[in-house]
């Protein structure tokens, strides 16, 4: 028994059971998918913030790029905007605590923005159409009936949790398998049963916990980068490991040349949780704005409408290069990456698993 041959490379039709992790924001990209999935591994593409037309162009692209399984991923909870709406006083008070920085790079703070629509359902709709081979979803789970649907088409559902009730109640909804999100991962922290805050356990804890008590495949996700990595899921029972700063970093991801040189740098080695540029709560590389909102959150807005706030200043502050007033995503890990091609990066996951299980003779 080879140790690539897991019950998630089997139920996916993958070669090693190593995926890459779906990023959203416009950082996901059809030449980094299609060459995780050309090397064996599983490509994902992050699609929450995408029209269905847009899903469906990138579908097609990807279908162009490779003929291997892939990844489509999605946000089920895509708002949290309570539905009386967003009041002007707490835009306001947004207003206010945000100026300071929207002065310093001498723009005008934006108009209140109009209320937000959730794309989930159009979303949907595309997936059902398109059936990429995995579906994956976070900040929740969709309804019986779709999972249901994707059953019926031989799409394979996965789920992520952050923590141990999180992932029984995805087993409880009949998802196909679970990612076990741990507290070093980059990026948003999906929770979805209680608040982000809360979800702080480690990856490896959080592994063994779900490996205890649920009997569908586990993916381990959080502070992998590396073949030890991958080896040290695999020993503590999950059926593939997750990789997600380490492909961000590389050049066949859309993050920006100042991202990419961020997470190479020394400043890697200081990353928080911020809810300070989306309103939900994500790992990125320490900022000014960041460390200055420590215990303002009440006066952030909710999410996406934090993000629409966020960005002009974010664009102002890259083109006049200030850095420290960006909050560029990235995990714990981030300070042992050494890739920056994702090609050498899968070769060398998959060198240093192969490696590391034979000298354990396993």
């Amino acid at each position: 028994m080879m140790w690539y041959n897991t019950k998630t490379t089997e139920l996916l039709g993958i070669q090693y059971p190593i995926l890459q992790g779906p990023f959203g924001g416009n950082l996901s990209t059809v030449e980094l998918t299609a060459t995780v999935s050309n090397a064996g591994g599983l490509g994902g593409y992050g699609a929450y913030t995408m029209s269905p037309q847009e899903i469906f162009d990138v579908d097609k692209q990807l279908k162009a790029a490779t003929d291997k399984p892939y990844n489509i991923n999605l946000w089920v909870s895509d708002h949290d905007i309570p539905e009386s709406g967003l009041t002007d006083e707490k835009y306001n008070q947004a207003k206010a605590l945000y100026k300071p920085y929207f002065d310093e790079v001498g723009i005008p703070l934006p108009e209140k923005p109009i209320p937000f629509q959730s794309r989930f359902e159009n979303q949907l709709e595309v997936i059902l159409d398109i059936r990429p081979k995995v579906f994956s979803f976070m900040f929740g789970v969709p309804s019986a009936d779709v999972l249901e649907q994707c059953r019926k088409l031989g799409i394979v559902t996965v789920g992520a949790a952050t923590t141990l009730d999180e992932a029984i109640f995805l087993e409880a909804a009949g998802v196909d398998m679970i990612i076990a999100s741990g507290f070093e991962a980059g990026g948003h922290r999906p929770s979805f049963l209680a608040p982000a805050e809360s979800s702080t356990t480690g990856s490896f804890v959080l592994l063994q916990l779900i490996r205890e008590k649920v009997k569908i495949p586990v993916i381990a996700a959080g502070g992998i980068a590396n073949g030890k990595g991958v080896a040290a899921a695999l020993a503590l029972g999950a059926d593939a490991a997750q990789i997600g700063t380490a492909f961000l970093a590389t050049d066949e991801s859309n993050a920006l040349p100042i991202h990419r040189e961020m997470l190479f740098s020394d400043a890697a080695k200081y990353t928080t949780l911020s809810r300070a540029y989306t309103g939900r709560l994500g790992r990125g590389i320490i900022s000014r704005i960041a460390k200055e909102l420590i215990g303002k959150e009440e006066d952030i807005l909710p999410f996406p409408l934090q993000t629409t706030l966020m960005s002009p200043l974010r664009k102002a502050a890259l083109d006049q290069q200030k850095w420290d007033m960006i909050l560029f995503w990235g995990g714990q890990i981030a300070p042992i990456l050494k890739h920056t091609k994702a090609k050498e990066l899968m070769q060398s996951l998959i060198e240093e698993t192969s490696a590391y299980f034979k000298d354990l003779k396993i």
